[in-house]
């Protein structure tokens, strides 16, 4: 069922600073996700399957990337007949007031109020494009119906452990928000909002409008726009229990691809849920008689010669005879050189690992000392287009820059916790 009174509005600007080297050359939702996909993939994929071919995709940082994957929206299906389909909106300067960058993501669609109402549609759907998620809005619609609400997000139980990280609701019987905290330290509630609003389009404008005048405010939905319909609109909760993770860390980027190669996992393989994605024209991969394969994501174009044990690979990836990759994300057209090991470790695109390295090696877990909020759980990253030299034993928590030569490395020891940097004046640059 096509739900033509829906727009959705996808906001895909972040800077996904907590994600270290994986963001450093592309917005967050387009870092490669589950092998062949990107993250923003999860997000267009739900709205075409819940009938919703409406879709504006707001950007600001680092676009290209994203606006190569995404195109003119055929993968998707979004190239329609009637005139709808997707729509890239960026940040722009005029001779209008406020027009500048978007300062936070309520401004970012206040920014666009023009362009939503001349879709002429009733609802409006907010949706972030960096969440990892199967989620039916059709079912939210009719809730949102149902109660006759102003306001609707979407809600899901979160470990304790958790809470802190994101925004709590309190509900009564009939789902109806009583209370919002944003980030607070001691939450009242396990509901956690899961940055999915589902909006009348007056009350979005009057929100949106209204905001725009505080200059107190940060301009952000979770801040600012939310706790202030709790108390003005007629907001309820619409409780979601499938499979959702914010992948804004190193962490739960590396926790949530793993959890595809949990036996349970169908978020990829629903036949009546496909996960689409632009498509790449590489042939099939290949396993040598010399390569064992276990409990891994191999994609196109693969040539894995080697040992891969409960790992990610994307197109192109080889694993050289002799190699082993466990636990780890490895991104488009690396290579694993002879009987090197990567473990526990993310490698972005076209990195070159040497033989005989090891990386991710050791019992130390020393957080990294130039970015200790990146690196923190004892994950290892290389940045795109690195190169590790031969017989290098790199440790926990390290990460490497985009770019890196071997050149740059200090010697063939890394210890857990550095940081390699290119090299600058001669110097090779250790943190």
């Amino acid at each position: 069922m096509v739900m033509d009174n829906v727009l959705a509005i996808i906001l895909a600007g972040g800077r996904g600073e907590r994600l270290g080297i994986l963001a450093h050359e592309r917005t967050k939702p387009a870092i490669p996700f589950a092998g062949k996909y990107r993250i923003i993939d999860f997000t267009l994929s739900n709205c075409v399957n819940s009938g919703i071919y409406n879709v504006a995709v707001l950007t600001q940082y680092q676009p290209l990337s994203l606006a190569e994957h995404i195109g003119i929206g055929a993968a998707w299906g979004l190239v329609r007949m009637d005139g709808s389909g997707i729509r890239l909106l960026q940040p722009y300067l005029a001779r209008e007031e406020d027009r500048d960058w978007y300062k936070g993501t309520a401004n970012a669609v206040y920014q666009n109020l023009q362009y939503i109402d001349e879709q002429g549609a009733e609802l409006v759907l907010i949706l972030s494009g960096d969440h990892i998620c199967r989620m039916d809005y059709s079912d939210m619609l009719k809730f949102h119906q149902e109660t006759q609400a102003d306001v609707t997000l979407a809600a899901t139980p979160m470990s304790s452990e958790e809470l802190q990280r994101f925004g709590t609701v309190t509900v009564d019987e009939e789902g109806r928000v009583l209370s919002f905290q944003e980030k607070a330290k001691k939450p009242e509630s396990n509901l956690v909002s899961m940055g999915i609003y589902l909006f009348q389009k007056d009350i979005l404008h009057r929100c949106l409008e209204e905001d725009a005048q505080l200059r107190s405010s940060k301009h952000d939905f979770g801040r600012n726009i939310i706790p202030r319909v709790v108390s003005n609109c007629k907001t309820f909760a619409y409780s979601f229990h499938g499979y959702w993770r914010d992948v804004g860390t190193v962490q739960s980027y590396w926790q949530a691809n793993m959890d595809l190669l949990e036996p349970h996992s169908s978020l990829l393989f629903d036949a009546n849920w496909p996960i689409r994605t632009r498509e790449d024209e590489r042939p099939p991969a290949m396993v040598s008689e010399t390569a064992g394969v276990v409990n891994s994501m191999i994609s196109s174009g693969c040539v894995i010669k080697g040992r891969v044990e409960h790992s990610i690979l994307s197109p192109g990836v080889k694993v050289a005879e002799g190699a082993v990759v466990k636990d780890s994300i490895i991104l488009s057209d690396s290579v694993v050189g002879p009987h090197s090991i990567v473990d526990y470790s993310i490698l972005d695109k076209e990195v070159v690992v040497g033989a005989g390295c090891h990386l991710g090696c050791g019992d130390n877990f020393q957080i990294n000392r130039r970015e200790p909020k990146v690196a923190n759980t004892g994950i290892t990253l290389v940045g795109k287009r690195a190169k590790v030299p031969p017989g290098v034993k790199m440790g926990r928590n390290c990460i490497t820059y985009y770019g890196v030569t071997e050149d740059d490395f200090p010697g063939p020891e890394i210890q857990s916790g550095e940081t390699i940097r290119p090299r600058r004046r001669g110097v090779a640059r250790t943190a």
